[in-house]
């Protein structure tokens, strides 16, 4: 007899020994409620505090943030690797890629443009004679 073990997330409906009490997923969704608020204060605390570099700053509301993404997929919205949410996980990188290729694709194009709307220092010296 081969017992099949599956990647189950905190609040999916089946376990291996049955299924979830109101409790237990109560207790699931207040658990990803204190870290999700916990990871937000921590935010909040990381962009106002002076024991940071200020250049770490941003890198550590990035961490904070992806973190933050982490806790919302697993706890809210039950997001595992397991068989049953191939879909699932695939509509999830398909999401993501298009919004880095949007993304990185806005500041590509605004780049170019700002390098290419500069005038040339002749013409900057003559319109700032006028």
């Amino acid at each position: 007899m081969t017992i099949t073990r599956h990647d189950h997330a905190p609040g999916d409906a089946e376990e291996a020994s049955g299924a979830h009490s109101t409790r237990s997923t109560l207790i699931i969704y207040l658990t990803g409620l204190f870290l999700a608020v916990v990871l937000t204060a921590t935010s909040f605390w990381v962009a106002n505090t002076s024991i940071l570099w200020s250049t770490g700053v941003p890198l550590g509301l990035s961490v904070l943030a992806i973190a933050q993404m982490g806790i919302h997929l697993v706890f809210f919205l039950h997001i595992t690797t397991g068989p049953d949410d191939t879909n699932n996980v695939l509509a999830l990188a398909f999401g993501i890629l298009i919004v880095i290729l949007v993304v990185a694709g806005s500041l590509w194009i605004m780049t170019d443009l700002n390098q290419n709307m500069v005038l040339p220092a002749e013409l900057m010296d003559l319109h700032m004679q006028h």
